[in-house]
């Protein structure tokens, strides 16, 4: 499947790490997470049944999601370094507060979090679909988007987004 892994880093994608908190606390970098409906509102991300994650979504039954901004690649790095500490001690790198419906790790200076409670997971292959009801969304003051694509990581400035150097937002 190298051909599939090479296909794949051609589609950029935002970075975001998603936490759990309670007895089983973790964190882990993921790109595999989008929107799937607004009402109501759901959003998914795919972790590999093998991640400490995984046990972690599955028992406690929620997880919040930072979206990182372009200045937070060190901490895209950290929880994606699989020899960090275990438990509360991981997230001691960084600074975080504790998510109000979930207890979960909100990464501070991120552009947005998200704390949801699932709703349904689908195995897929070697990876769960954790499908996640929207308890609470908030934006951060954060312009520029940290993307992954050709596995390596990249800043999007404000105002590139649209391929419109001034900012505007184009049209089709």
């Amino acid at each position: 499947m190298t051909n599939l892994r090479r296909v794949m880093s051609t589609f950029a994608t935002g970075v975001t790490v998603l936490t759990v908190g309670g007895e089983n606390p973790h964190g882990m970098t993921a790109n595999a997470f989008c929107s799937v409906s607004l009402d109501p509102p759901l959003v998914l991300c795919c972790v590999a049944r093998t991640a400490r994650l995984h046990k972690a979504v599955s028992v406690e039954g929620r997880f919040a999601v930072s979206v990182l901004s372009a200045e937070q690649e060190t901490t895209a790095c950290h929880f994606a370094d699989r020899s960090r500490p275990h438990g509360w001690a991981q997230f001691a790198a960084v600074g975080w507060v504790p998510g109000s419906r979930t207890g979960a790790p909100l990464i501070t200076g991120a552009l947005a979090w998200l704390e949801c409670e699932v709703t349904e997971e689908v195995v897929a292959g070697d990876h769960s679909v954790f499908v996640g009801r929207v308890l609470e969304a908030a934006s951060g003051s954060g312009e520029a988007a940290l993307l992954f694509h050709r596995g390596a990581f990249h800043g999007l400035p404000e105002g590139e987004a649209a391929g419109v150097p001034d900012g505007r937002v184009r049209t089709v």
